[in-house]
């Protein structure tokens, strides 16, 4: 680039958060790199933020996160929640996106599920959603019991007209998806709208137990 070559360094911090820091500062440091390009997680990017910010180097983060943090150090290159989780939520109240009176909010037990829940609570709240008709529920990373979460979405949906917002993070999207299809979960019937799913491509391989994707699930 510009007449020069470029030399990738590739570390792996392993999904270990306090690696995540380690690993930052030795590319920083030792390896001397001019960007980083990395962290996959919000809880990832909080753990190598004070190092980036100590050594003065820069991280391009890939991803969407939940807005309320603004770093010299960081390019946050993905949505925040006003971009992508409130334009998809008010898409499902609306009559076009099946007029949903009820939410269920499903996410992986860190920073980013959590923030953009509560902000989407709020934002629920002002359209005139009611608590009761709002369930929130966080799963630890990794988890793959669906069953009954699935089956208590059921149980809710039969309150009122609902939609699933999904927060769930990496591998556990594809227990999730084909417990809806084992239990008979349509999205005709319940749509999903999901921020950490990636599209046909990435699916490609991992998704082909999940059996067919429902006509009307939203991966944003």
């Amino acid at each position: 680039m510009l007449g020069k070559k470029l030399e990738p360094v590739v570390v792996d911090p392993a999904s270990n958060w306090p690696l995540f820091a380690e690993k930052a500062r030795q590319l920083l440091a030792q390896d001397k790199v001019a960007v980083v390009f990395g962290c996959w997680t919000s809880v990832s990017r909080k753990s190598v933020l004070p190092v980036f910010e100590e050594l003065n180097g820069l991280l391009f983060y890939p991803v969407q996160y939940e807005g309320e943090e603004m770093s010299p150090n960081v390019f946050y290159t993905g949505a925040a929640p006003n971009q992508q989780a409130i334009p998809a939520v008010e898409y499902l109240l609306s009559e076009d996106g099946g007029g949903a009176k009820r939410f269920f909010l499903l996410g992986t037990d860190y920073v980013y599920p959590r923030t953009t829940n509560k902000i989407l609570r709020a934002f629920l709240h002002a359209k005139g959603i009611q608590d009761k008709d709002i369930e929130e529920v966080y799963t630890p990373f990794g988890y793959s019991d669906y069953q009954t979460i699935v089956a208590n979405i059921k149980k809710f949906a039969a309150g009122g007209k609902t939609a699933v917002v999904s927060t769930i993070n990496g591998d556990s999207n594809v227990p999730f998806y084909k417990e809806l299809a084992n239990q008979g979960l349509k999205a005709t019937d319940v749509p999903v709208v999901a921020f950490s799913v990636g599209g046909r491509g990435a699916a490609r391989h991992r998704y082909q137990t999940a059996g067919r994707q429902p006509r009307g699930m939203e991966l944003l």
